[in-house]
């Protein structure tokens, strides 16, 4: 009967020679998984033997794992900005950039008590987490998205950390009334034709959240006009973009009635973010650094 060790080297080997990246790591999370720990109390019990019990479901995960479903589905939740959320097919499996946008948008000077929308929610993780941070500086959250399985995923990850954010099924602004001192958006910037280049991971995403046309623009196009109307005076708008689109979706910006407009790097150095802030007499110059 393997140990704990042993099963974690073994299926490590297996990951590996199936080209999946952070194979240990993985392999790490699965076993947690089935041993209901955490992966930080799997090394006090390495040399503990592993029953058959334990052992039956967790090669269904391995297998599962090595064909490249992400590791995030299989446990069924993911870590972000410290806290725990859930993750399936639903939506799109958040990112570390966009920990860092919400990073970069609470050091923002918006007008509080704020009334903040989370526009192509997901799994609502951004606007949950705003919410959460500001606490009694957030007056309401709205989570939008045109999917309702994905407003099933935020709703269910509203419930699991006490919020009560109002969610619309809306084709970006369609459903949207009035205005608001913050919206941030993690729409789908990829072109088309990027698909068959995207890990065996990303391609478990849902398509819609994903790809925009032929450039990956066409979501920014759409959206950013009608951005600027939904702001209050000195307002700020939060986009996550594609690495080479920051010149492009900054054009858009100017064009759209919106001001202060920056283009800001994430960790790896790529310019990732865009914050511009709407025209108005609450205007200020307080960017993110």
């Amino acid at each position: 009967m393997k140990t704990v060790l042993e099963c974690i080297e073994s299926g490590t080997a297996y990951l590996r020679d199936r080209g999946v990246d952070g194979a240990r790591r993985s392999m790490e999370w699965l076993v947690a998984r089935q041993m209901e720990c955490s992966r930080i109390e799997l090394y006090t019990q390495f040399d503990r033997p592993m029953t058959e019990g334990e052992l039956v479901p967790l090669r269904e995960l391995l297998k599962r794992r090595g064909q490249g479903e992400p590791l995030q589905h299989l446990l069924g939740t993911v870590e972000f900005c410290g806290r725990e959320f859930l993750c399936d097919q639903r939506a799109l499996i958040p990112r570390p950039e966009t920990e860092e946008l919400v990073e970069e948008v609470l050091k923002l000077e918006f007008p509080r008590p704020a009334r903040i929308l989370d526009m192509g929610t997901g799994s609502g993780v951004i606007g949950i987490t705003i919410s959460l941070s500001l606490a009694d500086d957030c007056r309401e959250a709205v989570l939008a998205d045109i999917s309702a399985d994905a407003l099933g995923l935020a709703r269910e990850n509203a419930e699991r950390h006490h919020q009560d954010p109002t969610l619309l099924q809306s084709n970006f602004f369609a459903e949207v009334d009035g205005t608001f001192d913050l919206i941030v958006a993690n729409l789908p910037y990829i072109a088309d034709g990027e698909r068959e280049r995207l890990s065996r991971e990303v391609s478990h995403d849902p398509d819609q959240a994903l790809f925009a046309g032929s450039d990956g623009l066409d979501a920014f196009r759409r959206f950013l006009p009608e951005a600027s109307a939904h702001l209050v005076p000195g307002g700020w708008l939060a986009l996550e973009i594609g690495a080479t689109q920051g010149d492009q979706v900054m054009s858009l910006a100017a064009k759209s009635a919106l001001k202060s407009i920056r283009l800001t790097q994430d960790l790896s150095g790529n310019p990732r973010f865009v914050f511009a802030q709407a025209v108005g007499h609450a205007e200020n110059s307080s960017t993110p650094h």
